[in-house]
């Protein structure tokens, strides 16, 4: 079966990397139902999707972008405008999906469906609400330890013994968890003490602990330093593309002061950070894990040899 799938794939090298973009959007589907519903404590299966109105969505009207683009982004039944973000989110899931298939082994990629999927989602979360719910970070942890038992090749080359690879790898989502939230924890207590005031809610510090289960404590220092990085950009550009879209630097963001109210843009006002924390963790898991753990192995070996 297996060298089946192999004459398969050599023989239409685009048709799995088709089929995971249209499995994406799907999923991305479904994500945008969690994105909308898991913050308000609503079930995710329960009722069906529907419209504002109260209408509910038929199967053809509910299709991945195709749908969007068919109604022309208004509802059928009432008309009501749909918000270009639904398509935008399924096509990104479909995006990544495919990137997992393109830019990794096998099995790595089985495993970055399930934690793209959870980025995508608590990324839009916390951009809404500035919250990244439990539940989310803790099935993300979970299913982060749980795949690296099953294929231990999520943290590095494996060496043929299962139970060794296994446990090994388990180790190293644990440490990804433990070491991750750890070093976000203390520089969450370093900034509130510069500041006098909370700097990063804990959801983050979580969230990052979360991340690790997939990406190992060296993929943790990455997201945390890359997020505050690209949160440096991102705050550099919302000024010139308010200029562009006739927008406040505040709403670009989704600043907020200390009592959850949108506020002036300023050093010190809250912006939410899991979303650049998420950009991050996704960049070093397709591009950046092989390079990053190789230089965190030199720099062992490096002090190793300093030691002795």
């Amino acid at each position: 079966m297996l060298q089946t799938f192999h004459e398969l794939n050599s023989a239409f090298p685009w048709l799995i990397p088709c089929f995971l973009f249209v499995f994406g959007t799907i999923i991305g589907s479904f994500l945008n139902v969690c994105i909308l519903r898991v913050p308000r404590g609503e079930s995710i299966v329960s009722p069906r999707s529907h419209c504002a109105c109260g209408a509910p969505i038929a199967w053809y009207d509910n299709i991945p972008i195709l749908s969007w683009i068919l109604l022309r982004g208004r509802a059928r039944c009432c008309g009501r405008p749909f918000s270009i973000r639904y398509p935008a989110i399924e096509a990104l899931t479909g995006l990544l999906f495919t990137a997992c298939w393109l830019l990794l082994p096998p099995s790595q990629a089985v495993c970055g469906l399930v934690f793209v999927s959870c980025l995508v989602c608590a990324t839009f979360i916390d951009l809404d609400h500035m919250v990244i719910p439990n539940g989310l970070t803790l099935g993300l942890a979970v299913s982060g330890v749980l795949l690296s038992i099953l294929f231990p090749q999520l943290h590095g080359d494996a060496s043929g013994i299962y139970i060794i690879d296994a446990f090994r790898s388990a180790m190293s989502s644990v440490l990804g968890v433990l070491i991750g939230s750890g070093l976000v924890l203390w520089i969450a207590l370093a900034a509130e003490a510069v500041l006098k005031k909370e700097a990063m809610g804990f959801g983050d510090v979580k969230f990052v602990g979360a991340m690790g289960a997939f990406i190992g404590w060296q993929g943790t220092v990455t997201a945390i330093f890359g997020g505050a990085l690209i949160g440096t950009v991102w705050f550099a550009l919302a000024f010139p593309l308010s200029k562009l879209l006739h927008k406040s630097p505040e709403k670009l963001l989704k600043a907020e002061s200390a009592e959850g109210q949108p506020t002036e843009l300023c050093f010190g006002a809250q912006v939410p950070y899991g979303p650049m924390l998420a950009i991050a963790g996704a960049v070093h898991f397709l591009f950046l894990h092989a390079y990053v753990n190789a230089y965190f192995h030199q720099l062992a070996v490096l002090f190793s040899s300093t030691g002795s």
